[in-house]
């Protein structure tokens, strides 16, 4: 079985689920994105935080920048460049307005995360700089949802760069979790000019890595890492530049683990090349 043990305080709970005596918890849309850059000495790396231990979900993981979709992530008023609602939602097999919410909820979570921002004064240019006095206004304006992302776009006078992302993955959280998310994972390059910062008050580090070495650290356990993650890290650990993930065609196959039972231990069931990784350790 490709499995691993789950902790004994989901026991009971999975227990419950499976019996059909418990209804698994709403799974809240939501985006994550892999910002990228090509590193002169050590190539290909990701932009990578580590969560608080004080988080209800995830606590401690290294993860990348994303979050839950705003309901207001999808107005339609917003400057959009690139491809379009209905495009991104056949990539995430998607309605429109959902498409449209989850590439917001990507450029948002991102720019609230890591500075990072895939939006520029028109579509074909980009912010070349987002530090400062007013830009971390407007992120903290953001954060606590004064501000859409929408007005943020229009106050700015900015075009939404959807055409610098990609989608790369869709992730359930397994049903046996009292809090559950429904993932699209992107990947883009960060823009020149800018640069990733430690800003997030979710995160107590960040770091640029190789995947190939994130990965080994998340299947030893060195770095704490949901299956998600580590997955996303070993599919990047096979390229050697922005360029190339970025024009890799993928298929996204939505992925949910199960939770099976078995002599009266909880198991997820993942996928065979996620669980070969973990097995590294």
């Amino acid at each position: 079985m490709n499995a691993r043990k789950l902790p004994a305080d989901l026991h009971e709970r999975a227990a419950e689920i499976l019996a059909g005596r418990m209804e698994p918890a709403p799974a809240r849309h939501a985006s994550t994105v892999v910002v990228l850059r090509d590193h002169d000495v050590h190539g290909l790396q990701a932009f990578m935080l580590r969560r608080v231990r004080s988080m209800v979900f995830a606590p401690g993981a290294y993860v990348f920048p994303g979050g839950a979709v705003d309901p207001r992530d999808g107005e339609a008023d917003l400057a959009w460049s690139g491809p379009s609602p209905a495009e991104w939602g056949a990539a995430f097999n998607a309605g429109e307005t959902l498409a449209r919410e989850l590439v917001c909820a990507a450029v948002r979570e991102t720019f609230e995360e890591s500075l990072v921002l895939l939006a520029g004064p028109t579509g074909a240019s980009i912010v070349d700089d987002t530090c400062g006095g007013q830009w971390e206004a407007d992120r903290l304006a953001l954060l606590d949802r004064s501000l859409s992302f929408g007005g943020f776009l229009a106050r700015r006078g900015l075009v939404l760069r959807s055409d610098l992302l990609r989608p790369w993955a869709h992730w359930v959280t397994p049903a046996v979790e009292p809090k559950r998310y429904d993932t699209r994972f992107f990947v883009a390059g960060i823009p020149a000019g800018q640069r990733a910062g430690d800003v997030s008050t979710e995160a107590d580090r960040v770091t640029w890595v190789r995947p190939a070495e994130a990965a080994e650290r998340g299947g030893t356990g060195e770095w704490p890492m949901l299956p998600p993650t580590l997955a996303t890290l070993a599919d990047l650990a096979g390229f050697a530049t922005v360029d190339e993930v970025l024009a890799a065609r993928r298929e996204i196959i939505v992925q949910e683990p199960d939770v099976e039972i078995v002599d009266g231990e909880a198991y997820l069931v993942l996928p065979e090349d996620v669980l070969r990784h973990y097995a590294r350790g």
